[in-house]
């Protein structure tokens, strides 16, 4: 067998890219895109958006690259230590002449019937809306009382109550204790959502645990509970898990928490920003009340300058008495000294022409008897009128008419009837006589009847 000359200065001479290259072709076109289980060391999540991270086992490993598009369709985040299955292509990267992976597809090992489930019920309450911002509730921003669910041996718990009691520790706490992991898990919590609703003992609710695996936070991917929160009368926060940790739990809550710690400052006011605000606020009310009482204390020099004893008002007013009365008796005098006058005046008026009595009660008996004579005269001739009239009204009063025996023939509205033709055949209508009235039938001859004249 003849080895090769490498010393042969004959033979082509490639390019590091060339040779690169050839070797990036024979490994992509020499082996398919594959499946690969490993766990993930190294992550790096560039400000490009792309991941590159090892994928590791016991015994080797290998670099791979996650592109940055094929990385947001993931419905998890990728973490350090976490057990993967990626499906991808083997390839070269020519610039460093390093062998990896180029991640097509990633899901946790083990875990793809799970992230399904997670996805299928995802999509299907989101269709039904209960995602939807628009029924999402503010929180109370100074709660009465806090309910949290979560299980009382939880560390959750205790990052939570710790919270609570550095920033409002006056607020009281109502534990609905459930189990949070394991078989029943979701049952225990949906019960204890609804008694927090039901019981209505707190303003808000916290729902709560710390991180773990899909398999440690799947009670809050439970379609029970999502159906619990929805359906909860409070205002609800979920905090489950960390921050990169999202459940069904947390898009159906009024705010969803990146972690049990936040969900606890979410929901408590602060007791330092209070304090400070309070301060705030206790100084500008000082400030104002300094103001008015300088504007009242400047107001109140003002009015004391106008301020006069009441003494001299008394002289002042009195001086002012003691000039009306003087003028008011002068204008008294004067008026006496008019009227005197005019009375005097219209006396001697009434002297000149003062009327003969004697001569005027002679011509007012004179016209006395005339006006005597006319009355008799005029009563006279109206008594005659008056017998004239009696006469002429009883001869036609109707009364009298009726006296001799007659009868005045009447309708339904008291309209008497003159002619036949004006009354229907059986019609009923009204006999008025003498003495009292009584009702009769008309029936006209062969029932025809008569024709109005015309």
């Amino acid at each position: 067998m003849t080895r090769p000359n490498f010393l042969d200065r004959n033979q082509d001479v490639i390019s590091v890219s060339s040779l690169n290259r050839m070797a990036r072709d024979l490994l992509e076109a020499g082996i398919p895109p594959v499946w690969i289980g490993g766990e993930i060391s190294n992550l790096t999540l560039a400000a490009s958006g792309h991941g590159y991270f090892s994928l590791k086992d016991g015994g080797a490993q290998v670099r791979c690259v996650m592109f940055r598009h094929k990385l947001a369709l993931l419905p998890f985040r990728p973490q350090e230590g976490m057990q993967v299955e990626l499906r991808g292509q083997v390839t070269l990267y020519e610039a460093r002449g390093e062998f990896q992976i180029s991640v097509g597809e990633m899901r946790a090992a083990g875990l793809g019937r799970l992230y399904e489930a997670f996805e299928r019920l995802k999509a299907r309450l989101q269709a039904e809306g209960l995602f939807d911002s628009s029924r999402k509730r503010e929180l109370p921003a100074h709660p009465a009382a806090i309910g949290i669910i979560t299980s009382p041996a939880a560390a959750a718990l205790r990052d939570v109550v710790s919270t609570l009691r550095r920033r409002m520790p006056g607020i009281p706490l109502i534990l609905y204790p459930a189990q949070v992991q394991g078989e029943g898990s979701a049952q225990q919590i949906a019960n204890a959502i609804r008694q927090a609703g039901e019981r209505r003992e707190a303003d808000v609710l916290i729902i709560c645990r710390g991180g773990g695996s899909i398999e440690d936070l799947w009670s809050f991917n439970e379609e029970i509970v999502a159906r619990a929160v929805a359906a909860c009368p409070i205002p609800t926060v979920s905090g489950v898990g960390h921050e990169t940790d999202f459940t069904i739990c947390d898009f159906v809550a009024d705010r969803r928490a990146p972690t049990p710690t936040a969900a606890a400052e979410l929901v408590s006011p602060n007791r330092e920003h209070l304090a400070i605000q309070l301060e705030q606020t206790k100084r500008a009310l000082e400030r104002a009340l300094g103001r008015l009482l300088t504007d009242k204390t400047q107001q109140l020099d003002f009015l004391g300058r106008r301020l006069t004893h009441p003494g001299s008002k008394l002289q002042a007013q009195r001086d002012k008495l003691g000039s009306l009365s003087q003028t008011l008796r002068q204008r008294v005098h004067t008026m006496f000294d008019q009227g005197r006058w005019r009375l005097q005046l219209a006396a001697s008026h009434l002297t000149r022409h003062q009327p003969d009595l004697a001569a005027q009660s002679q011509r007012l008996q004179q016209q006395q008897a005339r006006l005597q004579r006319a009355r008799d005269r005029l009563l006279e001739r109206r008594s005659q009128q008056l017998a004239q009239l009696s006469a002429t009204l009883t001869a036609f009063n109707p009364e009298a008419v009726l006296a001799r025996g007659y009868a005045i023939v009447q309708k339904r509205n008291g309209q008497a009837v003159k002619n036949p033709a004006e009354l229907q055949d059986h019609e009923r209508v009204t006999l008025r006589l003498a003495e009292g009235s009584t009702e009769a039938r008309i029936e006209h001859p062969q029932g025809v009847q008569p024709e109005l004249p015309f």
